[in-house]
């Protein structure tokens, strides 16, 4: 953990998913004894914000603090931990058709829901069938469809195609309907009313609420935004989930520690492969080496986010290092490679057939972290020679610009899904394939990787990238972090991860 001490301004996502000026240096980690006669202050107790007015439902609601209590009052067929690894919750086993088609989940014996009820196979379905059409999870069935109970009590998805991943997709809470907030197998239940709420240990987990470190856990009521900084700041929360980089921010101060955690949010640069200098390959390479990723990771985005030259994680067993060090950082191979595309540098400007390489960079200004990294890209092709121009358009002129094709590059920002799916990125027509971007080659090769599975997966992930480093649709530049802030020396152990802020909350420590 890293401690931020004093006036420290943070930022509260308050949606889950976003499509600086540069921020304040972090402030340097410092440590100072009280006198021995001085008897140290006593922990605060632990609690959580929550805002009751905006309801508890884990599918179907919008309040980001709400739904990352979720964490500890629900549990999904499988779990992703910080690596994005998919480990096996309310599922025992499951077993995949020859084709990748279909598959059939076997659930856990024992697994109940806080009211001592089984799970079954049509809790499962209900809950999977109500994602389907939330805004929250709907993107990840644009693939699965028909989702039924068994006879035998199992579940079993057909898919439109074939995706060994699938099970990083279904990390969806699973519940129970009641008409008001639904139950949940997880280890605690949700007790109160109106302005009053607390967690509860479920006396029926199924791993055993002894394994809890509380059996008790307050929740401050909370009307909007002012109300959860002041209460943070004053000590009646304990911890917030928070993304410091986002647009929508708020600003936390005072003494906490803060744990970041890896995301599935990628910050890339687009180009425009269907015009421009950028229709060429070549050229595309050499724009790749062109961008100091570390320098957006930690200066920029003042270490809230990874440097990454791949579309995937670093954090994650795909992330294929040395493929990733070939595309980083390099004047010189910016020189080689412009050089071999039939460029010449005349004057420091590259030029060809006497029109100098001139670029448009386009970015939205409703995000200062984000345009703090355009004008850090801008800056690094200016050294290297390149003309640019830098577009910082409002947010409906930026999507104009991405639309009407009116861009050579663009900085844009999505989240992807657990299994790192580019298909909206790189497939003729995709949401998001705003550059024309059209390679039956890259098609296949995402194809493979999406059906392929565990050792095999791997290998299919390396032959994409590889591929994708020499037909770059985009240059990836880093994946972001979000973090935990926490009242200071209270919380020991945390391991959020992007689905679940208190994931393996048992194995927490907490002085109080």
């Amino acid at each position: 953990m890293r401690r931020f001490i004093a006036a420290l301004l943070a930022a509260l996502c308050l949606g889950l998913v976003g499509c600086g000026a540069s921020p304040d240096p972090e402030a340097t980690p410092t440590s100072t004894a009280a006198p021995s006669a001085t008897p140290a202050p006593e922990a605060a107790e632990f609690a959580l914000a929550c805002y009751p007015s905006a309801g508890f439902h884990p599918i179907t609601g919008s309040n980001r603090t709400n739904l990352a209590l979720a964490g500890l009052l629900y549990e999904g067929l499988f779990a992703l931990d910080q690596e994005f690894q998919v480990h096996s919750v309310l599922c025992a086993s499951y077993s995949v058709s020859e084709d990748g088609l279909t598959w059939i989940f076997r659930l856990r014996e024992g697994a109940a829901f806080s009211d001592g009820s089984p799970l079954t196979a049509a809790d499962v379905v209900s809950s999977l069938e109500s994602a389907r059409t939330s805004a929250l999870y709907a993107a990840r069935f644009t693939e699965i469809g028909a989702v039924r109970a068994t006879e035998d009590g199992a579940v079993s998805a057909t898919l439109t195609r074939a995706n060994g991943g699938l099970p990083a997709l279904l990390d969806i809470p699973i519940v129970r309907e009641t008409g008001g907030v639904p139950l949940g197998t997880g280890p605690y239940v949700l007790t109160g009313s109106g302005e009053n709420w607390r967690l509860a240990a479920s006396e029926g987990w199924w791993q055993g609420a002894e394994r809890l470190p509380l059996q008790s856990i307050p929740l401050r009521a909370i009307q909007e935004a002012d109300d959860l900084i002041r209460a943070f700041d004053t000590k009646e929360v304990t911890l917030v989930s928070t993304d410091l980089t986002g647009t929508n921010s708020l600003g936390f101060s005072g003494s906490f520690d803060t744990v970041d955690y890896p995301t599935a949010t990628m910050l890339y640069v687009g180009f425009n492969t269907a015009s421009g200098p950028c229709a060429s390959a070549a050229v595309r390479q050499a724009l790749q080496r062109a961008f100091d990723r570390a320098a957006v990771a930690n200066t920029r985005y003042a270490r809230h986010a990874q440097a990454a030259a791949l579309p995937v994680s670093p954090s994650s067993a795909l992330y294929d290092a040395e493929l990733a060090d070939s595309l980083a950082y390099s004047t010189q191979a910016v020189d080689e490679l412009l050089t071999q595309a039939g460029y010449t540098r005349a004057d420091g400007v590259w030029q060809r057939r006497g029109a100098p390489l001139t670029l448009t960079l386009t970015v939205p200004t409703n995000n200062t972290y984000r345009l703090a990294a355009a004008e850090q890209l801008a800056a690094n092709l200016t050294d290297a020679g390149i003309q640019v121009e830098l577009a910082a358009l409002s947010w409906d002129g930026y999507l104009q610009a991405l639309s009407s094709g009116s861009f050579d590059l663009y900085l844009g920002e999505v989240r992807l899904t657990g299994d790192f799916d580019l298909t909206a990125l790189i497939t003729p027509g995709g949401a998001l394939n705003y550059g024309g971007y059209n390679s039956t080659q890259a098609v296949s090769l995402h194809s493979a990787f999406r059906a392929a599975s565990g050792s095999a997966r791997t290998q299919a992930a390396a032959q994409l990238y590889a591929h994708l480093a020499q037909d770059p649709p985009f240059a990836v530049l880093c994946f972001k972090n979000w973090s935990a802030l926490v009242q200071w020396n209270q919380v020991t152990g945390l391991t959020p991860t992007q689905q679940n802020l208190f994931y393996q909350f048992d194995q927490w420590e907490i002085i109080s």
